[in-house]
């Protein structure tokens, strides 16, 4: 049911374009964040990590679109459209990563593939969140291996070719450990028995606080929508 409402509170927020129907939508997703009980010093390192690949984006979008100049210089012009433009997908991208981490941050890795294996999601798919869910960490704790081992050997980043070669050789040397303790981990889990779908726990029955809950959040896609088009 979460996952549903994750589904459709996406496509509706993602379609919002008005100021009122975006910001009730952050705020929404505030409250709901709120309601779930994350810390808000968590919060911010979550939606950093969750927007963080797209600040550079945002950041050209005002200088790229075409539009009522603001400022020039240097060659640069700041456009209105490409302002608003990039504050509309940070709304909406901030609503959507709020209102995720809200509905999911506490399911763990296991039962968002049993509630994933419940929707029907091909099973290729499902297992291979769960391996990555399970060796990111200790691929991350390798790659922390690697580069103490590289400041033992007096490695310092500089802005030279030595520096790229040395982060290139890392990146290959990481590669190489994944690889070789892939190989090693999956004939593991085919000495226990592993033939392609992992056991996960069993999904809690629905229930009617289930229902109702749905039933509030589709009534707060409704409102958003009645704001946006209203």
């Amino acid at each position: 049911m979460r996952l549903l409402c994750c589904l459709g509170w996406a496509l509706v927020v993602v379609g919002l374009e008005g100021g009122t129907a975006l910001s009730a939508a952050l705020l929404a997703g505030v409250l709901l964040t709120r309601w779930a009980g994350i810390a808000p010093r968590r919060l911010a390192r979550l939606l950093l990590v969750f927007e963080g690949l797209m600040l550079l984006t945002l950041g050209l979008l005002p200088f790229t679109v075409a539009g009522q100049p603001l400022w020039q210089g240097g060659g640069l012009v700041l456009s209105e459209q490409g302002l608003v433009l990039a504050a509309v997908i940070a709304a909406r991208a901030s609503a959507v990563a709020l209102v995720t981490l809200a509905l999911l941050a506490g399911v763990g890795a296991g039962g968002l593939g049993a509630a994933l294996r419940a929707l029907r999601v091909p099973g290729a798919l499902v297992e291979l969140l769960l391996l990555s869910a399970r060796y990111l960490d200790v691929l991350e704790r390798e790659q922390a291996r690697l580069r103490a081992a590289m400041r033992v050997r007096a490695f310092r980043p500089r802005s030279d070719l030595h520096t790229l070669t040395s982060y290139g050789f890392l990146v290959g040397m990481l590669l190489v450990r994944a690889l070789e303790r892939a190989e090693r981990v999956g004939a593991a889990m085919r000495c226990r028995g592993y033939a392609g779908r992992m056991p996960l726990p069993e999904l809690a029955p629905l229930r009617g606080a289930d229902l109702g809950f749905a039933v509030g959040f589709a009534l707060l896609l409704a409102v958003l929508m009645v704001l946006e088009h209203g």
